[in-house]
C-alpha cells in the first residue's frame, strides 16, 4: 500500500481505536497492523505529538507481563477532533470514489 495513504490515515486509526477504550502503544500498533501494514516506529511519534496537542492524556498501569505500560486516553478535545476527522474522511473518500467511478467513463 502507498506510504502516503498510510501516513494520512494513521492519525484517524489511532483516534478511532482510543475512542472505545484506553490502550497502550504496542496494543495500538498490533491492532492497526491487523488491518494495515505499518511499522511500529510510525505510531510512537504520532502518539507523542497528539499527546502534546492535548488530544490524549497518559497514565501508567501495572502489567503482569513486565514493566508498567503507558496507556493513552482520549480527551474531550481529542474526541471533538476525531469527529471532525471522520467527517473530513467521509467527504474526502466520497469525492475520491466519485472520481474513480467517473474516471473510467471519459468519452
Amino acid at each position: 500500500m502507498n506510504v502516503q495513504f498510510k501516513k494520512g490515515v494513521l492519525e484517524l486509526c489511532v483516534l478511532v481505536l482510543l475512542d472505545k477504550r484506553d490502550r497502550y502503544g504496542y496494543e495500538l500498533v498490533q491492532k492497526i497492523s491487523d488491518q494495515i501494514e505499518i511499522s511500529e516506529g510510525s505510531v510512537y511519534p504520532l502518539l507523542r505529538r497528539l499527546t502534546k496537542e492535548e488530544y490524549f492524556t497518559t497514565y501508567l498501569q501495572e502489567s503482569t507481563e513486565g514493566p508498567s505500560r503507558k496507556y493513552y486516553k482520549l480527551t474531550d478535545k481529542g474526541r471533538d477532533y476525531l469527529h471532525q476527522l471522520i467527517a473530513d474522511w467521509n467527504e474526502f473518500s466520497r469525492g475520491v470514489n466519485q472520481l474513480i467511478k467517473e474516471g473510467g467513463n471519459d468519452e
